[in-house]
This record gives C-alpha cells, structure tokens and sequence, in this order.
C-alpha cells in the first residue's frame, strides 16, 4: 500500500484559510481577513513535501515499529477504527503514516524508507502522547489536531531533529507551556490552539525561529506578554482568548523585522494603552486587540501601517477623538472602534461607514445613532497614565526617517533571536 500526502507550502498559509473561512454579509473577505479563521476552529495541516511509501520493511532496527505500537497502546479509545490497520511490520502501510528515503546524513541501514510523518488529524482518538514517539528520529511533521489526547507533552520529543511542524491543536493537553518544543533545531510551524495549558508564555517562544505560533484559546495562559514578541520571525501569532493581563509590551513594533503579518490579541485582560511602536510595523495586515482594557488615545503613528486589511479595536476604554489618520488608511476593509468611549468622529470616518467598512457603534460620538447613554459617557474612563498622553501633532507622522536601534531579545540554543539588535526608521514629529 502507498500512502502519499498532498504537497503543501507553509507560507501559503493564506490561502488555506480563505477557503476556510466563512462568508460574511458585511464586507469583502481579503485574504488576510481570512487569516482570522485560524483563532476560531483548528484546521488541518500537512507536510511541507510529498513523501511516498516504498512498501518496505522498518528503518532503525525495529524502533519506528515499537514507537508507533507505543502510540497505539496509549490510545484508550478509537471509535472510527483510524489505528485498525496498524499491525505487522511494515509501518510504511499504516494509514495516517507516512514515509520516505532518508535524509542523506542520516541513511538507516537495511531500510530504503523512515517514517516521515503522521497525520491522524479528526480521527478522535482519546488517549495520551507516549515518550516513545522519539524513537520516530526521522519524523518530519506530526499532525494529532482535533482529538482528545490529554496529559503533558512528553520531554522526548526534544529529539526529533528534524521535525519541522508539530500541531497538537484542539485537543485536551494541559500543565505549562511545552517548553520542550523548543529546542527542536527544525521546528518551524508550532500549533498549541484550544488545549488547556496553562501559565506564563517563556520568553524563548518568541525567540524560536518559526513561521506561525498559535496559542490562542487556552484560556490558562496568563502573565504579562514577554518583551520578546517582537523579535520572534514569525508571520502569525495569535495569543486571543487567553488570560494574558498587563500593557502590551513597549518594545512592541521595534524589533519585529517586516514578517508578521497577522497579530491577534483579542479577548485577554490587556491594559494601558497603545504604544506608538506599534505603528511601525511595515507588512502588518491583521491587527486584533479588541475586547481587552486597553485606554487612552490612539496614536497618530497608526497612519504608518500601509498594508493594513482589518484593525480591530472594539470593545475597549479609548477615548478622545478617533484621529483622521486611521480612517485614511489605504487598504483598510475592516475598521472596528465599536464599543469604547470615543466622543468624535472625522467626515472621513463617516464615508467610510457607509461602505460598512467601519463600525463606531457604542460610543459617545453627539448626533450619532447607537451610541452609549450619556450617564455612560459622563463616567468615561480618564486616560491611562502618563505613559498614554500624547501631544497632537502639527502635521502627520512622517514615517520613516530617524533610525533607531533595538536590541530586546532570548536567544534558543545560542542562536541570535531574529531582530534583536536590528534598527527600524521611527520619526519624532
């Protein structure tokens, strides 16, 4: 029996989602707007190459036959019979198994083939994650999303050298962060998603050199977000539907490289307000960080985000008037300020509310439907601190001319963290 899986480009994220994503009424979905789909549901992955069973006996004298038996034997139960096939030797037949030729450096002998991958993605299967998927030295993806595993993630798989995707998500996974991901050398594309983890984010996990980092709806995640955000190389992070509290972290934007695309921080405990770093992003074009506590007024360097698609600031404090800038924006197709306490609006803004572009219900805008009582207005929140309040400028914010350095990084394994140290253009109106 061959098994083959699909190829598959893990930057091409994007176009995965947007055929996940659902129809909206409203507005035009954009493809980054699409990327939003991945906080609401975990999807499948797949492997990053075709790989092809040669029908051949087991690699590493009988190890992969044991690890996979391991696998087999912690799982308590299997109602669609997704492991019935896995029996004999010849693990190159399992379904949901996936092999190869082995790497040039690392040639088993007797065996013209290694297990690759494992993708048993929706299969259901209860059970744990044994120790003994180490002995898979050759496993490049494992995919176990939308089952019910529980229990810890086991310190063996810091072994798997050459795993590059590891997606655990939407399963029943609990304790702290799994810090033994990241020591994993080729790990690019971390899933953690809907488990039930719990504690502080390491600062590490920002550090690790990956492509997507989703740690969204664990609901136990909790602490301040670590300073390092910005120096992880990933281009999408999402972190929504934690209990992540403190202010969004100061060196936000100065150390972020031009990568991320997508940031979502939407529905944690966030507060403070918006450092103006943030606006000095270069190819950001999703921005989350609605329903949190954030406050004060809206800096002017939000006018620099060029490519941004969706910003999203509903249900939060800010106050004051919502700047021009923001409603300037070229790309924007979706501008939420709904729900927070801004008292006016530009004639720009209101242009773009009728495209239903943007949405400013439930604030304290005079003249304007469905906005909060005045009981609600009067009782407005102050602005958050010293640290909030800015000087209007004479002018826009000019976009790019004075350097400055940054130098807010962790490295993993001795290696440099992407960023740190790096130099982005911010200029001082």
């Amino acid at each position: 029996m061959s098994n083959k899986l699909p190829p598959f480009h893990p930057l091409a994220l994007l176009h995965v989602l947007l055929l996940l994503s659902p129809p909206t009424p409203t507005s035009q979905v954009s493809l980054a707007a699409a990327f939003g789909v991945w906080i609401n549901g975990a999807s499948s992955s797949s492997s990053s190459s075709s790989v092809k069973s040669q029908g051949v006996g087991v690699g590493g004298g009988g190890q992969e036959y044991a690890a996979l038996q391991a696998l087999k034997a912690a799982v308590v139960e299997d109602q669609h019979g997704a492991l019935a096939s896995w029996q004999g030797p010849n693990v190159c037949a399992y379904k949901g198994v996936y092999c190869s030729v082995p790497p040039d450096d690392a040639a088993v002998e007797g065996a013209t083939a290694v297990v690759a991958g494992i993708d048993l993605n929706h299969t259901n299967l209860k059970g744990t994650l044994p120790a003994a998927v180490s002995l898979l030295a050759h496993l490049t993806f494992l995919h176990l999303n939308s089952n019910r595993l529980s229990g810890a993630v086991p310190d063996s798989l810091r072994d798997l050298q050459y795993l590059t995707e590891l997606d655990l998500s939407n399963n029943l996974f609990s304790g702290p962060f799994p810090a033994v991901t990241l020591p994993i050398p080729s790990l690019v594309y971390l899933d953690l998603r809907f488990n039930a983890f719990s504690g502080q984010l390491p600062a590490e996990a920002f550090a690790k050199n990956l492509d997507a980092l989703f740690l969204n709806n664990n609901n136990q995640f909790e602490g301040q977000i670590p300073e390092t955000l910005w120096s992880s190389p990933a281009t999408v992070i999402t972190l929504a539907n934690n209990r992540l509290t403190g202010p969004v972290p100061t060196a936000y934007g100065y150390g972020a490289g031009g990568r991320v695309r997508e940031v979502l921080f939407l529905n944690n405990k966030l507060t403070g307000c918006i450092p103006e770093a943030l606006g000095f992003l270069p190819g950001i074009e999703v921005l989350d960080l609605s329903y949190n506590s954030l406050s004060g007024h809206l800096p002017s360097t939000l006018s620099c985000l060029n490519g941004i698609e969706v910003l999203d600031i509903a249900h939060n404090q800010f106050t004051g008037d919502l700047p021009d800038l923001v409603c300037d924006l070229k790309r924007i197709t979706n501008l939420s300020v709904s729900f927070n306490f801004f008292s006016g609006i530009s004639q720009h803004c209101v242009r773009l509310a009728g495209r239903s572009v943007f949405d400013f219900v439930g604030n304290c805008i005079p003249g304007r439907g469905l906005q909060r009582p005045q009981p609600e207005c009067d009782d407005a929140p102050s602005d958050a601190g010293f640290s909030c309040l800015r000087i209007p400028g004479a002018r826009p914010v000019s976009c790019g001319e004075a350097a400055v350095s940054v130098g807010v990084g962790v490295s993993v394994g001795g290696a440099a963290p992407f960023g740190a140290g790096g130099v982005v253009t911010v200029t001082v109106p």
